[in-house]
């Protein structure tokens, strides 16, 4: 969630106050929750203009069911309950139909020259090359279902543990282990077969596929993307230590989807005071 954590007992006071009307209180309490839903939809999406929609999609059903709120779990939990329902009900994006499966994927990529680098070139394209890595672990999760991508989002990179993930999907902590379990076996899988980064004997090279689709006119690097001033990295809005993983080579493969950007300045790009301000939605508070 946001840098700034706050407690259970003050998130309930918040709601109180926004059910009675209080925008301020109404606006604090959205604002924990919007940084965490608007990164974990952008993984989702692989698109920071969908990730946004679909941000404000959920914020709405929030704020909409906020006097429904009964109590029987965390203020938190309720909240993730919405994400996950609203990210598997909305309507498809242009990223989730572009590839069919792994194959195509890798059958894409593998498409994509990849031209030798001096190593005074590895140096300066370090940039490119992150960006070129971002891009192609991001199209990774497209390849798989619904489910299975939010599922590995957010027990695995987000790092849920396994009593809330069950909680959130609705499901018993068992079949959500046994589903995150097996999601994650298809994609390291993949990986294993696939990535460079996982395998050295993998012909496939970030640094190499950056500079064919550079020259080809086909990526930009974002310095933005990696600024520290402008960006914090997924552990960074991760739940914690979660429950254990597998073993230490899962670990591997889910460090380097935790090191990828996320968007942490909120304050000149956010949803929320539109939703706010938005007279149609008074008629759900006093």
């Amino acid at each position: 969630m946001n840098s700034k954590k706050y407690a259970e007992e003050q998130q309930l006071e918040l709601l109180a106050e926004a059910l009675e009307g209080d925008k301020k209180a109404l606006n604090e309490l959205i604002a924990l929750h919007e940084p965490f839903i608007y990164n974990v939809a952008w993984k989702y999406t692989n698109n920071p203009e969908e990730a946004k929609d679909l941000t404000q999609e959920v914020l709405i059903k929030v704020i909409t069911s906020l006097s429904s709120f009964q109590g029987k779990s965390s203020f938190k939990t309720w909240v993730y309950r919405i994400v996950v329902n609203q990210f598997l009900q909305t309507k498809r994006r242009p990223m989730e139909d572009r590839w069919e499966s792994f194959d195509a994927f890798s059958n894409e990529l593998n498409l994509i020259p990849s031209p030798d680098l001096s190593p005074e070139e590895e140096i300066e394209q370090e940039l490119r090359t992150k960006t070129a890595r971002t891009r192609c672990m991001s199209g990774m999760l497209m390849c798989l279902t619904r489910e299975q991508r939010l599922i590995y989002l957010l027990g695995d990179v987000f790092n849920l543990g396994h009593n809330l993930g069950a909680e959130v999907f609705g499901i018993s902590r068992e079949n959500y282990r046994v589903k995150l379990s097996r999601t994650r076996k298809d994609f390291h899988a993949f990986m294993n077969q696939q990535c460079g980064l996982v395998h050295k004997a993998n012909p496939c090279r970030c640094s190499k596929k950056a500079k064919a689709m550079e020259a080809a006119g086909k990526m930009q690097a974002d310095e933005k993307l990696f600024d520290p001033k402008y960006s914090a990295t997924i552990a960074a809005f991760s739940e914690g230590v979660a429950d254990e993983v597998a073993d230490l080579v899962d670990k591997k493969y889910i460090d380097f989807f935790q090191k990828h950007p996320t968007k942490k300045d909120f304050d000149a790009d956010t949803v929320i005071e539109e939703i706010i301000n938005d007279e149609n939605l008074h008629k759900y508070f006093k």
